[in-house]
Parts: structure tokens; C-alpha cells; sequence
């Protein structure tokens, strides 16, 4: 036990104030897709007592009623209500929308490729929305492909949503935050150490009654659902003692401030950029989301059991400019054989990504909360493992 190397993740609920602006961004996003799948948007929302702001750059042909979908999404949430810390229905809405700049505009919608360098393919025209470097993670250490611990503590803050609004646990508020401690072996789970789990509450419940109802309800059918032993786990519930006052009352909130929630939990490196309430033009997210999908069909082809992958962009160029591949010691086949294949298999320019992972459709809002990855749903298309074959051929595997 004593060798055992300790690593931790977090997440967090619906609730959580930073969440609720991700959910808004994306929630507009949608709509704007809805109207005009060619929308582009750079959507920044802030919450805190009593009071909304959103504020970007949107260009779109068609319409959408902010307020009235601020309000909307903060009902779902949870937030009807002054007895849970903030009314949804009562609250302020502030709006301040621009138009994108034409100087962004012109490099994505006209990219060096086809200024320059004369390219006439019709992949070449739409350059990067700006420079950046995006990382893509997966490992064979859970079936979904994913660290064990992020991917733990998302199906907490999942479930502990789940009783409050099924009523399993009606004095448990919006607000939320969950932690999973494993203990590692070299690069493998052995044991979960410790789950901190912090819920808003109603006034009237006790601590005992708290704690003992949320290791029954939340965290032993996680664990359970799992194949994991609770006998041994650590759980520290609500250990400031009390978490009556939450949501924007108790913190502001904004926009991409929990990104590594949104991605590996610190598994993996981050490359800094947030993904709610940006277009898929936006490289920021939809390089994002296919180096995921690069990674994760790499490590299901037997190329590596954990690799990390990187690419770079220039802001208003289709090609990226850089592309690296790190595997801890786990490559089947030498790693400049994994980069050719990657290159082989995958186009990995902007409109590429965009058609690929078919990007340009209102599927944003359920991204934004409880991982962008790991979760195999239909509108999550980087998450398809649809290139193994290629790969295995291309690595000559």
C-alpha cells in the first residue's frame, strides 16, 4: 500500500456556478445552429447574485431570444426558486453582443492555403479561428477509454444530480462538487483512497442524515455499477460542515473555468483553451474533440496503452503546424510509425474535422456538463472508434 502513487480528479454538477455558464454558452451556441448551422460564436456568460451577463461575438443569419433561453436553462438546472439560492424566473439578464471581427473572419473564412499558396481544394479555404494547441488523451485503463478517476467522478456528480431531481434526495440543491483519490500501481488502478463529495442542501437535514443517504444512494451504486469495493473507500461528505448558501450566491460563475473537468482531470495536458459557447470553427474545441478521437482509436488499434497527442495551429492556415505524440512507454511499434499512421488516417484540417466528426449541428449544450469525453453517446462523435482498422494497417499492425 505504501508504493501506491495517488491521483485525483474532479467534477462537478449542473449546479456548480462556473457549469451553469458553460450550459448557457452552449445552450445559445445550439440555438444559433439551430437557426443557422453556419453560425459563428464566441459566447461568454457570467453568473452571480441575482444577475446574468452574456457577452461575445456572434455572426449569424438568423435570431435567437437570449434571455429567455438564460432563463430556461437556469429552470432545468434547478435554480426556480429563491429557497435554492437563486430564481431563474426573477433574475436579471444583461446581453451584450458583437459581431465577430472581419479581421478573424477573412483568415477562416478565406485561409492562407488558398491566399498564398493558390490551393484549389475546397479543404484548404477555411483556415484555423486562431493559433493554439490542443492535446487528445486516452488509456486502457477504463472500457470507455478514459482515466479512472475523472470518469469516476463525473458518474457521481451524474448520479447526485439524479437523486435530487428524481426525489430520492429532495433536500439536495442545484450545486455540487466531487473528487475521486485512486491509488496506482505504475500506471495501474488498484483502489479508490478517497471520495469528497459537497452538495447544497435544504435547511432542515442533518448532517447524519446527509451523509448517511448520500453514501447509500450516490456513491456505493457508483461504485457498485463499477465493479468497485466501498468497504475500505474514505469518504468525506460535506466536510466544511455545512453548504446551505450555493450556486451564484455563494460563487460567481463563468465560462470555461473548469476545463479540466471538461477533459482528462489532469491526466492529461491541457493546451488552455475553453470549449462552451464556440463554433466548431473555433480549433479551441473541434481540434479538441478530434484529438480525442485521434487518441482513442490509436489506443483501441494497439498502437500504445496511454497516449497523448498534440497539434498546433496558425490562426487563418488550414494545415496544422505541429503534430507529437507521447506514450509513456507503452508504444507497441515505434512512435514516429503512430505519427505517420495518425497523418495517414485522419485529415486534420479545420472544414476535415468539421465534416468528419459532422460538428455543425446543435449537439453542444449536452457537452457541457459531466465530460466532453468518455461518454459514448450518438451526438458525441469523437468518441467513435471508426478508425482502428486504418490505423492498424497504416502503423503495420
Amino acid at each position: 500500500m505504501a508504493d501506491l502513487r495517488l491521483f485525483t480528479s474532479e467534477s462537478v454538477t449542473e449546479g456548480h456556478p462556473d457549469k451553469i455558464c458553460d450550459q448557457i454558452s452552449d445552450s445559445i451556441l445550439d440555438a444559433l445552429l439551430t437557426v443557422d448551422p453556419h453560425s459563428r460564436a464566441a459566447v461568454e456568460t457570467l453568473v452571480t447574485t441575482g444577475l446574468v451577463h452574456v457577452a461575445g461575438e456572434v455572426t449569424s443569419n438568423g435570431y435567437v431570444e437570449i434571455p429567455a433561453l438564460v432563463r430556461n436553462k437556469l429552470v432545468e438546472i434547478g435554480y426556480d426558486s429563491s429557497d435554492v439560492s437563486f430564481d431563474g424566473t426573477q433574475c436579471g439578464v444583461s446581453v451584450s453582443i458583437g459581431a465577430q471581427s472581419p479581421d478573424i473572419a477573412q483568415g477562416v473564412d478565406n485561409a492562407l492555403e488558398t491566399r498564398a499558396e493558390q490551393s484549389h481544394d475546397d479543404l484548404d479555404r477555411q483556415g484555423a479561428g486562431d493559433q493554439g494547441i490542443m492535446f487528445g488523451y486516452a488509456t486502457t485503463e477504463t472500457p470507455q477509454y478514459m482515466p479512472l478517476p475523472i470518469w469516476l467522478a463525473h458518474r457521481l456528480a451524474e448520479r447526485l444530480a439524479s437523486v435530487r431531481k428524481d426525489g430520492t434526495l429532495d433536500y439536495l440543491r442545484p450545486d455540487g462538487k466531487t473528487q475521486v483519490t485512486i491509488g496506482y500501481e505504475g500506471a495501474v488502478p488498484k483502489s479508490v483512497q478517497t471520495v469528497v463529495l459537497s452538495t447544497q442542501h435544504a435547511p432542515q437535514v442533518s448532517n447524519e442524515q446527509l451523509q448517511a443517504e448520500v453514501i447509500e444512494e450516490v456513491i456505493n451504486p457508483v461504485m457498485h455499477a463499477a465493479g468497485l469495493e466501498t468497504s475500505h473507500i474514505r469518504t468525506l461528505i460535506n466536510p466544511t460542515g455545512r453548504f446551505e448558501i450555493g450556486g451564484p450566491k455563494g460563487d460567481a460563475g463563468l465560462t470555461g473555468r473548469k476545463i479540466i473537468v471538461d477533459t482528462y482531470g489532469g491526466a492529461s495536458r491541457h493546451g488552455g483553451g475553453a470549449f462552451s459557447g464556440k463554433d466548431p470553427s473555433k480549433v479551441d474545441r473541434s481540434a479538441a474533440y478530434a484529438m480525442r478521437w485521434v487518441a482513442k482509436n490509436a489506443v483501441a488499434a494497439g498502437l500504445a496503452d496511454r497516449l497523448e497527442v498534440q497539434i498546433a495551429y496558425a490562426i487563418g492556415k488550414a494545415a496544422p503546424v505541429g503534430l507529437y505524440v507521447e506514450t509513456f512507454g507503452t508504444a507497441k511499434v515505434p512512435e514516429e510509425r503512430i505519427i505517420g499512421a495518425i497523418r495517414d488516417v485522419f485529415d486534420l484540417r479545420p472544414a476535415a474535422i468539421i465534416r468528419d466528426l459532422d460538428l455543425l449541428r446543435p449537439i453542444y449544450a449536452r457537452t457541457a456538463t459531466y465530460g466532453h469525453f468518455g461518454r459514448e453517446l450518438p451526438e458525441f462523435t469523437w468518441e467513435r472508434l471508426d478508425r482502428v482498422d486504418d490505423l492498424r494497417s497504416a502503423a503495420g499492425i
